[in-house]
């Protein structure tokens, strides 16, 4: 008797990751909505968390499913910019709580001045937010995906790959970012990041979005949720993208906040500094869908067009996430007056603005290669750990270590690839965008 062929696996529906995303924002919904488990901070965070993670998913499929309307540059741009929806809301609730603080105590009163500088006030943990946003985008979204990709070439063909190399039109990204990163490593000598910045870094994403808008309109390859809503009549896809933008801007706007707020409370309880948990936790939660595909294109053996991705949220959170925070305190407070910077708060941000100078140098030739991923990824973990496992007062030599650290080695990558670096910048500023679709 001839064996019998073995049973084929069934695939889910390709719309089942879709219902599992709505499903989980449904708990951190009700409790939102009900006051349910007030008393129990760990898993009122949980439950948000879990909303922020499927709302951010639903943005993630959204704006893949544009790229069929709109050009690739300027859907890819979306793309980050709506995945990074809710650190903007976390740090503009924290700045808008500042500004109410400001108000109340007065500028000139001394006790405002102790009170925004503290380690647990808004202003502090808004600053928070932010640069741990950008600082987990480089040291584990961009290493990420290379060393995914490299996993992937050694168990399918038994060979190591060198490195993950953008198209020559992602030069427009790193251009701009290198322009936004010049302009942020002024910051740390401040006493406060004010409305000039956000002038300054809302000028360098418009001058990125109209670079953008010169793409020519490709056919996107779209695969999982996002094949599958693309595969619907016009009028249909687009109700849909549209619909699970409302929902998860619902959700996001109903829950971010709330997220925050339980992770504050959560640090209390557990003896956990609550910088720590603003500063990791909750962008950790809101990138974790954004990083997750990008992996999966890794793995795909399509890691330009994840890494181009994440390159691409990097710009919009360096530009537009910076910028948005003042906006909020100004409007709160009343005033003209900036967001205050503490020591540590300039500390923080010169830690951010060298590590992300160190990620255009890294890739200032198009390329990241499977050492410089190891290197992004090493500098951060270690950062990262010296950073948690010190007491705060004793951070601050840790940072100004590492900021020099970042700073000497961009400065020796740049040098080794000054060729690559001018042609990327002639590639970013001058060179028209149709152009770029072709090699040197």
């Amino acid at each position: 008797m001839a064996d019998s062929p073995p049973p084929t696996r069934r695939r889910p529906p390709p719309w089942a990751p879709l219902l599992a995303a709505v499903v989980v924002t449904l708990p951190g919904l009700a409790v939102r909505g009900t006051g349910a488990v007030a008393g129990l901070p760990l898993a009122r965070a949980g439950l948000y968390g879990l909303a922020i993670v499927g709302a951010s998913l639903l943005l993630t499929w959204a704006a893949e499913v544009a790229q069929l309307d709109v050009s690739p540059g300027v859907a890819i741009a979306g793309l980050a910019l709506v995945a990074v929806l809710p650190e903007y809301v976390v740090g503009a609730v924290f700045a808008w709580r500042g500004g109410n603080a400001f108000q109340q105590y007065g500028p000139a009163c001394q006790s405002a001045a102790q009170h925004l500088s503290g380690h647990d006030s808004p202003c502090v943990l808004a600053l928070a937010n932010m640069m741990g946003a950008n600082r987990l985008l480089i040291g584990i979204g961009w290493s990420l995906v290379v060393l995914v990709a490299w996993r992937r070439t050694r168990s399918r063909h038994g060979t190591l790959l060198r490195g993950v190399r953008l198209g020559r039109e992602h030069a427009v990204e790193l251009a701009f970012l290198a322009l936004a990163s010049l302009w942020c490593l002024s910051l740390p000598f401040r006493h406060a990041v004010g409305l000039v910045d956000t002038c300054v870094l809302f000028a360098v994403f418009a001058g990125y979005g109209a670079r953008l808008l010169q793409a020519s309109p490709e056919e996107p390859e779209l695969e999982g949720v996002a094949s599958w809503l693309g595969a619907l009549p016009a009028a249909h896809r687009r109700a849909a993208a549209a619909a699970l933008t409302l929902v998860a801007a619902f959700v996001i706007f109903a829950c971010a906040a709330a997220f925050a707020d339980a992770l504050v409370s959560s640090g209390s309880v557990l003896g956990v500094d609550e910088f720590f948990l603003i500063q990791w936790v909750a962008p950790l939660a809101s990138e974790a869908p954004e990083l997750m595909i990008a992996s999966i294109y890794a793995w795909r053996l399509r890691a330009a067009t994840g890494l181009g991705a994440l390159v691409s949220s990097k710009v919009n959170q360096w530009t537009l996430l910076v910028g948005s925070l003042p906006i909020a305190f100004a409007i709160a407070s009343a005033s003209l007056h900036g967001l205050p910077l503490g020591p540590a708060e300039r500390e923080e941000l010169a830690l951010t603005a060298a590590q992300s100078v160190f990620g255009v140098a890294v890739l200032g030739n198009l390329e990241v290669s499977t050492v410089e991923a190891m290197a992004l990824f090493g500098l951060f973990i270690a950062e990262f750990l010296l950073g948690a496992l010190l007491p705060p007062d004793r951070r601050g030599p840790v940072r100004i270590g590492f900021s020099v650290v970042y700073l000497a080695s961009g400065a020796a990558i740049l040098s080794i690839k000054r060729r690559d670096t001018m042609a990327l910048v002639d590639d970013g500023f001058r060179t028209p965008y149709p152009e770029l679709g072709t090699t040197r």
